[in-house]
């Protein structure tokens, strides 16, 4: 059966059920409908075309006769005028990224140019039934720009968010220990089963790559290939793995600008300026009105040690800009930063399944790593830095405190377990990625015996929307998964620092 035919015309609802296995000694009905595809806030072109409906399938597989939900999925043809049979599967980030806003990226890399691109929007997302947005959390983070970063009452807001959020989804029938990357895997093994593709290949990035992993580890049948972009192995990822990929970006970023003559005479003590900064905010706060770099009224931002952090993981200052903005920062010129900063108070509410993000962070993420544990790797990673910085993970403050509050069940002893395979897999990562740093992809192919392993200077997180090197890449792995042309890769350096005058 091919893609477009499985997608055709809708079949009447007392039609034949699919079942697909969804783990040992389990299985579980599912269901395709075809059907619109979702109405999307700006149009996106490539859904004109697309052929779209929705996967019916249990919240909660190890509960027979519970209540179903329904994915969106848009199939978008190959622009080929002879695809190949075997399309292209993505799973986006966060968890709880909004996946049909990640199309317009997805077309402009060529997902589709030999194939057909099949993008479903994991559990809880905008267009699926229940979305597990929490306009609660949106509302707070708009809020937080003007705010002290780790202050108890920036600490007590998040929280009371966190509460109102859960309470409201569960309220409503929500079974969250149900959102999580095992049955999340199980929803793509179904829609495979359901719309009878034999074999199709996987991209993946950051949540992504983790979610890739584990439906490899629990589904390998039917995967051709499968591509990592930026990836978060399911047995490492943690609040202390977020302190390692922040040094080693930031680390990498600080040696290209060493190994660039002219950023290294004009920006010698690009660490030593930063240290002292966020040591000096985090004591003494700046408060500072900034208007963001989206467009719009100035705010009131507040610029502190975890700010500053938290601005440059976020890649909020382009790369090239980094130097100069902690340079203008030491010289009494905040900004850079400042704006950077400002850009949290837009937030497209509604957009993000923060329903999705806590249930999978609080069951697979932070269980069995205690505070001290955050602590110690924060000093590890930047030891000058005052601890009120060093406890917090980056961009994931309070976790702890909000994993009490969420209360989903540990599930780190069937999630954090490596995946032994041997089916082709391609590893794109970017070396000033500070959320998942590169060197994460040697560790986590050391298991895959078929891995190709690139890392593309300069680039930060989500490499291949970003480098024409990497879409050359992937789509030479996709064509040949054994023997992917990486030959690019060797030309490659990042985009010249800004230089401004003294």
């Amino acid at each position: 059966m091919t893609l477009l035919a499985a997608l055709g015309p809708a079949p009447a609802r007392d039609g034949p059920q699919h079942t697909a296995a969804t783990g040992p000694g389990t299985a579980a009905a599912s269901r395709f409908t075809p059907g619109p595809c979702p109405r999307t806030p700006e149009p996106i072109e490539a859904l004109a075309t697309a052929r779209c409906g929705v996967l019916e399938i249990p919240e909660n597989r190890a509960r027979p006769g519970g209540r179903t939900i329904r994915l969106a999925v848009a199939a978008i043809p190959a622009a080929s005028a002879e695809p190949a049979p075997d399309p292209v599967v993505f799973m986006s980030g966060g968890p709880g990224g909004e996946t049909f806003d990640d199309i317009p990226f997805l077309v402009s890399s060529g997902l589709n140019r030999d194939r057909d691109l099949i993008v479903m929007a994991q559990r809880g997302n905008l267009y699926d039934k229940p979305n597990l947005a929490c306009p609660e959390l949106d509302r707070f983070y708009a809020r937080s720009a003007g705010l002290p970063s780790y202050a108890p009452q920036t600490r007590s807001l998040l929280l009371d968010a966190v509460q109102r959020c859960r309470n409201r989804l569960t309220a409503g029938g929500t079974d969250l220990s149900a959102y999580n990357s095992t049955q999340n895997a199980a929803d793509f093994a179904d829609l495979r089963t359901t719309l009878g593709i034999k074999q199709w290949n996987v991209y993946g990035h950051s949540y992504g790559g983790d979610l890739a992993l584990t439906y490899m580890r629990l589904h390998p049948r039917g995967i051709r290939a499968v591509a990592l972009d930026s990836v978060a192995p399911p047995q490492s990822v943690s609040l202390p793995f977020a302190w390692h990929s922040a040094r080693e970006g930031l680390g990498n970023l600080y040696k290209a600008c060493t190994a660039e003559p002219r950023c290294k005479s004009r920006y010698p003590d690009l660490e030593r300026i930063l240290n002292e900064q966020v040591r000096k905010l985090e004591a003494r706060p700046l408060t500072l009105t900034a208007r963001p770099p989206q467009g719009g009224d100035p705010v009131q931002v507040v610029l502190d040690g975890g700010a500053l952090l938290n601005v440059l993981v976020a890649k909020s200052i382009p790369f090239a800009d980094v130097p100069a903005a902690i340079d203008e920062l030491g010289r009494g010129r905040p900004g850079r930063f400042a704006r950077a900063r400002a850009a949290v108070s837009v937030q497209a509410a509604g957009q993000t399944a923060h329903g999705l993000t806590q249930s999978v962070v609080c069951s697979e993420w932070v269980p069995g790593h205690p505070p001290s544990d955050v602590l110690k790797a924060g000093r590890d990673a930047f030891p000058a830095w005052p601890e009120a910085v060093q406890a917090q993970a980056p961009q994931l403050a309070f976790q702890d405190q909000i994993c009490r509050i969420w209360n989903v069940p540990d599930r780190t002893v069937v999630q954090r377990v490596p995946t032994v395979q041997s089916v082709p897999t391609l590893f794109i990562n970017g070396t000033f990625d500070m959320k998942t740093g590169a060197g994460w992809a040697r560790r986590t192919a050391r298991t895959l015996s078929r891995s190709t392993i690139v890392a593309v200077p300069g680039i930060g997180h989500w490499v291949v929307p970003q480098s024409p090197c990497a879409q050359k890449v992937l789509a030479s792995f996709l064509a040949r998964p054994a023997a992917p042309d990486t030959a690019c890769v060797a030309g490659l350096t990042w985009e010249p620092f800004t230089i401004t005058p003294k």
